[in-house]
């Protein structure tokens, strides 16, 4: 129990400094992702990530960059605490002895089951964050005309329970979402560990500096992505699509007439500022686990 509980702490305040770093990058990737094919012979909204930018803070000022914080800042404790909780217990499993560092396919292994349970929390939670993210673009769209504008988290949440199938609603983009989180944490822990221990020149690592952690933290927030950013946007399409007018059937048909329209390209839309946003945001993330976890014993 005692490690269960410096695993939630120290999960929880890695998740609060990811949180405070990326979250605007996210913000743009989400706007990226989800706006409106633009009709022939019209330009898109965003010509790009720095044109997102300054059309958000023009129209909303730098707060838009922190538009749909309030849901996963008020789950940043239970997502990355049972993220690393779930994690460490797996460690625990796997370790031929307490104490004894594990291999980078056992982290792998690792990182795989804390996907499967952070799944099911990331899920609403993100939907919540994106329609919040990715309304002002949709609203001013000719084919969403009628959306909804929310006033903050709880009201999108109020407004899926009632409206939108209840508990279902909220959980609509599971599927993608859990094909997202397992492969990418699989690899996110992996090369965590794989780095960690080339620096360290062996499987003990616990001599590492700030700077190498912060490097190994980077580079596996970076993996992350890098295996799993086209899940990625299909989850996001799917959890802002019109309930009442859906364009998708589902992730399948999503992938495809996203594929079939804009190409492979389609499905990297955002990947730029998500790129941009993994490396800072996870490297503070490692940092702050691995500091707090040390500092705790």
């Amino acid at each position: 129990m005692a490690d269960v509980a410096k695993d939630l702490t120290a999960g929880t305040i890695g998740g609060a400094a990811q949180l405070i770093v990326g979250h605007p990058f996210d913000t743009i990737k989400v706007k990226l992702q989800s706006q409106p094919a633009p009709l022939p012979g019209q330009f898109p909204k965003y010509s790009g990530a720095m044109d997102a930018v300054k059309q958000t803070t023009t129209s909303e000022g730098p707060r838009g960059l922190y538009k749909g914080m309030g849901a996963p800042l008020a789950t940043v404790a239970a997502f990355n605490a049972l993220l690393f909780t779930v994690r460490g217990q797996m460690e625990a499993l796997l370790r031929s002895e307490p104490g004894a560092p594990l291999t980078v396919n056992q982290q792998v292994v690792c990182g795989a089951g804390a996907g499967v349970a952070v799944s099911f929390l990331a899920c609403p939670t993100e939907l919540i964050k994106c329609r919040l993210q990715a309304q002002s673009a949709l609203a001013e769209s000719a084919a969403s005309s009628g959306a909804v504008k929310y006033k903050g988290p709880m009201d999108v949440a109020k407004h899926v329970l009632k409206s939108e199938g209840g508990l279902r609603g909220l959980c609509k983009g599971l599927v993608p979402t859990l094909a997202r989180e397992v492969p990418g944490n699989a690899a996110m822990f992996g090369v965590y560990e794989a780095v960690k221990q080339y620096f360290a020149g062996g499987k003990n690592t616990s001599g590492l500096g700030r700077g190498h952690l912060i490097i190994a933290g980077g580079l596996a927030g970076a993996s992350f992505w890098f295996f799993v950013y086209p899940t990625d946007v299909v989850k996001s399409v799917i959890q802002v699509d019109d309930y009442k007018n859906p364009k998708f059937s589902g992730s399948i048909d999503a992938f495809r007439k996203i594929s079939a329209s804009e190409g492979i390209k389609g499905l990297y839309r955002g990947f730029g500022p998500a790129m941009a946003r993994s490396v800072p945001a996870n490297a503070a993330c490692f940092l702050a686990y691995e500091v707090t976890r040390s500092s705790l014993g």
